[in-house]
């Protein structure tokens, strides 16, 4: 078969593979890193959707093959070395990594301690468990990584990168309310004062009760995709509560460290002890 010459300049290393960097079209963040063989990289080219090499299942296997967050190619590229592809996509689903998350690149290392450290600045926006069927048994998912019990990879207990989002989110606020109006939407709601922050405080809180109710009318066994939307709903207006009280907060000056005490006060406390020692 003869080799065509825009594949032949390609520099794959010595397993016959390259890596290869997707970044979202729109935004320009890096999204993720995976490997690719001739095939996978030809086969992208032709269906103009990411196809990746496995190395630990020894197989292609298209992005989004088991979740359905396939990657839509607009444009490949290709090194000075010929050894490093970059691919523009657009992300279906907006999750590109196998935690649920937008990017695999959720971990940035803070500097500003004595020791530089690891942190998690990225949300999960969808809980693994229901991205992939952990009835499986082939073990397939969209990751290189699949070997890897799932246990290991989808471990949610560490409160410390919970804690580090909300400091991170604190900082932002707080260098909002210096910005321009019209330089963010936060800045623009501090700009409108704190009747607008606290109206849509009201606005997202209705917003979360109402899917929380089309939550509570969902049968997942007879409706699973309808179910699995309504969960994610309730997260995300949710979460729309909590940002806009932090912006509440921060209009006083008051970070989320001091509500954190607060809760962590009443830990261990029944409900009535609780309530008896406000």
């Amino acid at each position: 078969m003869t080799v065509p010459a825009w594949l032949a300049t390609v520099n794959f290393n010595t397993d016959g593979l390259i890596p290869a960097i997707a970044q979202d079209h729109q935004s320009g963040r890096i999204l993720m890193m995976a490997w690719m063989n001739a095939e996978a990289l030809q086969l992208t080219a032709q269906t103009q959707t990411a196809v990746y090499f496995s190395r630990s299942r020894n197989k292609l296997w298209h992005k989004g093959e088991s979740s359905g967050h396939t990657q839509q190619v607009h444009d490949i590229r290709i090194d000075c070395d010929t050894d490093v592809i970059v691919l523009s996509v657009t992300q279906v689903g907006g999750i590109a990594c196998h935690t649920g998350r937008e990017s695999c690149f959720y971990q940035r290392l803070d500097l500003t301690g004595a020791e530089p450290v690891w942190q998690t600045v990225d949300a999960v926006l969808k809980d693994p468990a229901d991205i992939y069927n952990s009835n499986n048994s082939t073990g397939n998912s969209d990751s290189d990584t699949s070997s890897t019990p799932k246990d290991k990879l989808y471990n949610h207990k560490s409160n410390s990168h919970n804690t580090t989002i909300l400091s991170q989110l604190d900082r932002v606020l707080a260098e909002r309310k210096q910005a321009d109006a019209d330089s963010s939407y936060v800045a623009s709601l501090y700009a409108k004062g704190l009747n607008k922050i606290l109206e849509k405080v009201g606005e997202e809180s209705t917003e979360s009760i109402i899917a929380a109710k089309d939550f509570a009318s969902c049968d997942e066994n007879t409706d699973k995709i309808h179910y699995d939307e309504a969960r994610h709903e309730l997260i995300y207006e949710v979460a729309d509560v909590w940002f806009h009280t932090l912006i509440g907060l921060a209009w006083f000056d008051i970070e989320s460290g001091a509500v954190l005490n607060e809760l962590g006060r009443r830990f261990g406390l029944s409900g009535i002890d609780e309530k008896a020692a406000r």
